[in-house]
């Protein structure tokens, strides 16, 4: 019969502790093939007297593994989240305030599996996750126009490019020139109206603009051809201003109220052109 670390024999048994503490167990055979024991029941009680030894000294060892373990884990430095006192949530976890919810979600399951051993890092990871999620779904509630988004938009348009690419800024000196010349146009026009409109002073804004457009381009087809388009376009721009958009002006009064606020409209944008048209 075989016993595992039990030796034994027809007249006595002992049992013996395994050599080398709780190594692998050897099969060992002492007794003959041939014998036959007469009285099982001690047999069976050294089988489980030997195996409850066996398993107390596992029981042992296990617990002393764990607590080695357990040591070592405490005793080790767990990573701190470097972000972790950030007031933004989107710069604690590291996004940019127009990441989708897939970059959130994936923002915050890598941070958490990073930091898991350090509860305040998750700990604040969660709570900068929980207000993104709220601010998220506070604004598809409340949707807003986001204005410098929307002026960037319109910059950034072929139509805006086009025409932005035909002007630049010229020296101080052709700004100040410029501003005075039409500023005492605009004086002239509301001090002075007459029963026929501003007519002279429209015709000295269109000759300055000629004249300023010519000194900057030394050109005077293009002088004129310049000149002529912008003081239609002002006009018609001020006229549509004033019957759709802009209500009556109350320091402006008479008949010809509407051609004086007109005529300063067309000043204006006369002056844009003369001054920054390239």
């Amino acid at each position: 019969m075989s016993v595992y670390g039990l030796t034994g024999c027809p007249s006595r048994c002992c049992l013996r502790t395994p050599v080398g503490g709780l190594g692998p167990l050897k099969r060992v055979s002492a007794l003959p093939s041939s014998w036959k024991p007469k009285d099982k029941i001690a047999v069976t009680c050294l089988e489980r007297y030997y195996w409850l030894g066996s398993a107390q000294g596992c029981n042992k060892q296990r617990t002393h593994m764990i607590k080695c373990t357990m040591g070592a884990s405490s005793n080790g430095s767990a990573d701190i989240f470097p972000r972790i006192n950030v007031r933004d949530p989107f710069k604690r976890l590291g996004i940019s305030r127009e990441a989708s919810e897939d970059e959130i979600q994936a923002a915050r399951y890598f941070l958490i599996q990073k930091y898991a051993g350090h509860k305040p890092s998750v700990d604040a990871i969660e709570s900068a996750h929980d207000k993104i999620i709220m601010q998220k779904f506070y604004e598809r509630k409340n949707p807003k126009i986001d204005m410098k988004k929307k002026v960037r938009e319109v910059r950034q348009s072929r139509v805006v490019q086009a025409v932005m690419s035909r002007f630049q800024t010229p020296y101080t000196k052709i700004i100040i020139k410029t501003s005075i010349a039409f500023i005492v146009l605009g004086v002239l026009t509301v001090l002075f109206p007459t029963e026929e409109g501003p007519t002279l002073q429209v015709a000295l804004s269109l000759i300055a603009t000629i004249y300023f457009i010519h000194e900057r381009l030394k050109s005077k087809l293009r002088a004129f051809l310049y000149s002529a388009g912008a003081f239609i376009f002002s006009w018609l721009l001020g006229t549509f201003l004033m019957v759709s958009v802009i209500p009556p002006i109350p320091l402006i009064k008479g008949l010809r109220s509407f051609e004086v606020t007109t005529s300063l409209i067309t000043y204006v944008l006369l002056w844009v052109s003369s001054t920054y048209l390239k």
